[in-house]
């Protein structure tokens, strides 16, 4: 089972934190881990650093570090919390810490700092997505704690060749940070896989010449081929998990169909999710696309806490010092 040993832990300047921090304490205290606290702070005009450089800076700190104390008093007797004050771009300074520490995972409650107007996650938030080289867990500050119901995401490459599984390792990874979580929280455990017929619509169009059941044999093959992906997927995933004697090992499968983009944030409501764990990396390969068309739609209509996965030797363009 994958567990987390290295936690960091984003504070930020609004009152929504208490909950996303509670989650962090928890998982750290569970897994035996260390759980680091960084506040990041917007960097001193140049300016008004050449004023009074020390003084200014004692001064905007003292906010900060009250907060942070605060903070720490909520895992008294439970986890040691390490605390830590940077300035700089919030985003860029959390990836740094990350890659100088071997971070291997981050906590942040969601939003906060603007982003997409409708979008639960905030500007910063979305850097991390796209950035963060490992996973990243964004918090709902409504959401309930403990976690009721994980949801992870899978899917394959159609451009595989047959007995090739491109995807495997980044749905494997998923997989075991889905039910690594699921048992950690007790919650309930649902994989889903979202898949399309290529070619129906065009094929039920009467000038294209196709009768109904020809039409309906090829989607169900369709639908077969998808099933039979899964099930062998969560078969390997008993192992991957290993954990017997847990309800991760027996999750609840869904196959929607129809876009992803639409048919997994519906699904994650009629579900009434409280977590959803999805890669966000595009498969394509292409440079420089460092998050999937459909992923960014996914992220733009759901609204329940998201843990956002890299696959194996995802490389962040962010540098560890500037």
């Amino acid at each position: 089972m994958k567990r987390f040993k290295n936690i960091l832990y984003v504070a930020d300047s609004s009152g929504d934190v208490l909950k996303a921090f509670r989650h962090a304490v928890g998982l750290a205290e569970r897994n035996s881990a260390r759980l680091t606290v960084i506040r990041v702070m917007e960097r001193t005009p140049p300016h008004l650093t050449r004023l009074m450089p020390h003084m200014l800076r004692q001064i905007r700190a003292r906010e900060p570090e009250a907060a942070l104390g605060r903070l720490s008093e909520q895992s008294a007797g439970r986890v040691e919390v390490e605390t830590k004050i940077v300035e700089g771009k919030a985003f860029l300074e959390i990836i740094r810490e990350v890659l100088r520490n071997a971070r291997d995972l981050v906590i942040k409650s969601a939003g906060s700092d603007g982003g997409a107007r409708g979008w639960l996650f905030g500007t910063t938030d979305l850097h991390l997505i796209r950035k963060c080289p490992c996973p990243v867990w964004l918090i709902k500050s409504t959401d309930p704690a403990p976690i009721r119901r994980v949801m992870a995401c899978v899917d394959f490459n159609d451009l595989d060749p047959p007995g090739q599984d491109t995807a495997e390792p980044l749905n494997r990874m998923i997989l075991e940070l889905a039910g690594s979580l699921a048992v950690l929280e007790r919650a309930e455990f649902h994989v889903a896989h979202a898949w399309e017929a290529i070619g129906e619509h065009v094929m039920r169009n009467e000038r294209a010449g196709f009768d109904e059941e020809e039409v309906d044999s090829y989607v169900g093959e369709v639908c077969l081929k998808h099933r039979d992906w899964l099930n062998r997927l969560l078969y390997e995933a008993r192992t991957w998990i290993r954990s017997e004697k847990s309800q991760a090992i027996k999750p609840k499968t869904h196959l929607p169909k129809g876009d992803p983009s639409e048919v997994i944030p519906r699904l994650a409501r009629t579900l009434r999710a409280d977590l959803i764990v999805m890669g966000t990396v595009a498969r394509t390969g292409i440079p420089g696309l460092i998050i999937g068309n459909t992923a960014e739609s996914i992220l733009s209509d759901i609204d329940c806490s998201l843990l956002a996965v890299k696959p194996e030797g995802f490389v962040t363009p962010i540098r560890r010092e500037k």
